[in-house]
């Protein structure tokens, strides 16, 4: 009879002393298989956690997709992928060839009852060859129109079971960003699909929450007293967040139409960032207790008045311009975008946090395509100096700033004021750096590894609960509104390779603040 495997994977969210948690055998069905995110996420994430020992003995993937396909077929484009995605390099062709006998397709449209009369045929088939103790893993990535539809016939063909904490076999649902497009459709997905699944049972997954340095940022404020003391209004002047890409939308043009910068990063990898750099100290490091704390957080922020949904925030859309030296198109250049489009491609704002901890500290948000570089960081500015102190050198004396790099070169970084050696007494900011690959001397598991493996381990710490994904659309759905109401008429307002519209620069800096240079 197959057992269960036990892996020490690394969660310092759930538990600080770093125990080994129990992955079950199990059935992973990726609907939408033949998508971009199988290719390059995915099934590369598998490999590796096939090649570092962590993936269930007992274990079998399944691609559910509309186009005709054999396993054969299937197995050699994911190979194909794995070569170019994989961070195990290179491909160890053993270990490939025993975790490709574990790769399945099967072709059916979304609607098809035949199609999950079939896959419910192979997944007995498979429990029976492979020992995989029914237990279902089912990964939607599919555009969300599906998400109901797929949860919907999985139940009415008997592929999900009845929530229990303690018995198995066991079914869990991962659903894809967006969930849902405002607040109004994410409340009606909610509803339709707790029809058939138990909160406990839905993963909503955000990248964002797998990087090895997000999950850091607990560990790294809660047992370090001599940065926590200092995470309030008495000590921190403003913090800026940035999301930068240098890259436009690619193949993406259909979905980035529909959804737009402020769906696309602010509404959830950002204020998921954002509450977890903000939110207070949970009770325990278990999932129940930082999602409660995230939500009261999210609960704090300042809902926008009408009449600041034209100032506090910034939208912008590039235009043709140059990146690393070559010319780009502009965005309504793109493929399979409207050539009138006013969809933003740039989101600049300022937020506020009514709570003891933060009342008063403005929170600069800024997320875009095509800017100059590729970078999301964290930075945590703090007062400066009393005037009578910064006489001593007022124009080299700086403010403090911890720097929280997300991506690339992950790492943080405290920029602190220094004596330059010699007879006089010039001041000069200088900065200590901590880089995670250099100190540890490892490349980090990629984020989807961290989450597959949670979720097979039914740990559900790093994903989204429905509380929180409702609480930030409450607070954006008016913004999407608005500029429904309200098209830009000045699009494209910003070219590719700088950082944005001048607009940006003048919601920052009517405060008096600027900007960092990245």
């Amino acid at each position: 009879m197959a057992t269960s495997t036990t892996v020490q994977f690394k969660n310092p969210l759930e538990d600080l002393e770093r125990q080994a948690k129990t992955v079950d055998p199990c059935i992973m069905v990726i609907f939408g298989a033949t998508g971009d995110l199988t290719g390059r996420k995915l099934l590369p994430a598998l490999y590796n956690l096939a090649s570092d020992g962590e993936l269930p003995a007992h274990f079998a993937c399944i691609g559910f997709a509309r186009r005709p396909k054999s396993n054969e077929d299937f197995r050699n484009e994911m190979r194909k992928a794995v070569d170019s995605y994989s961070r195990v390099q290179p491909v160890d062709t053993n270990t490939w060839n025993s975790f490709s006998e574990s790769i399945f397709y099967h072709r059916s449209e979304f609607d098809d009852d035949k199609g999950y009369e079939e896959l419910r045929n192979l997944l007995d088939s498979l429990d029976q060859r492979l020992g995989t103790q029914k237990n279902r893993l089912y990964y939607l990535s599919t555009p969300p129109s599906y998400f109901a539809q797929i949860i919907e016939k999985l139940h009415k063909h008997k592929l999900l079971y009845e929530f229990s904490e303690k018995s198995q076999p066991w079914s869990r649902v991962i659903i894809e960003k967006p969930f849902g497009h405002d607040l109004t459709s994410a409340q009606q997905l909610q509803t339709e699909i707790t029809h058939y699944l138990n909160e406990q049972q839905i993963y909503r997954i955000d990248h964002y929450l797998g990087k090895e340095t997000v999950q850091n940022l607990l560990v790294f404020r809660f047992t370090n007293p001599i940065f926590e003391s200092l995470w309030n209004n008495r000590h921190i002047d403003h913090i800026q967040m940035t999301v930068s890409e240098d890259i436009g939308i690619g193949t993406r043009g259909h979905f980035f139409e529909e959804a737009g910068n402020l769906r696309d990063i602010i509404q959830n990898h950002m204020m998921q960032l954002l509450s977890l750099v903000t939110m207070e100290p949970p009770n325990h490091l278990n999932a129940a207790s930082i999602r409660s704390e995230k939500v009261k957080l999210m609960d704090a922020i300042r809902q926008y008045k009408p009449s600041q949904l034209g100032s506090n925030i910034v939208r912008g859309q590039y235009g043709p311009g140059i990146i690393n030296g070559e010319q780009v198109l502009g965005y309504r250049q793109e493929k399979d975008v409207d050539p009138k489009s006013d969809v933003e491609t740039y989101v600049a704002l300022e937020l506020f946090i009514d709570n003891w901890r933060w009342a008063g500290v403005p929170f600069y948000l800024r997320a875009g395509k095509r800017l100059p570089k590729r970078a999301t960081e964290i930075a945590i500015t703090f007062k400066r100096a009393p005037a009578f102190i910064q006489q001593f050198d007022e124009k080299r004396t700086t403010a403090n700033i911890l720097v929280i790099r997300i991506q690339p070169d992950e790492g943080i970084s405290l920029k602190f004021n220094c004596k330059v050696p010699g007879l006089h007494a010039p001041l000069q900011p200088v900065k200590m750096d901590f880089l995670y690959g250099a100190y540890f001397g490892a490349t980090p598991p990629e984020a989807y590894e961290r989450l597959l493996c949670d979720c097979m381990a039914g740990d559900n710490t790093l994903f989204a609960s429905v509380d929180e994904v409702i609480a930030s659309w409450k607070l954006f759905t008016p913004v999407l509104d608005y500029w429904k109401a309200h098209p830009s008429t000045n699009f494209p307002n910003y070219a590719a390779g700088t950082w944005g519209p001048s607009e940006s620069d003048e919601l920052i800096e009517r405060s008096g603040r600027q900007w960092r240079l990245i």
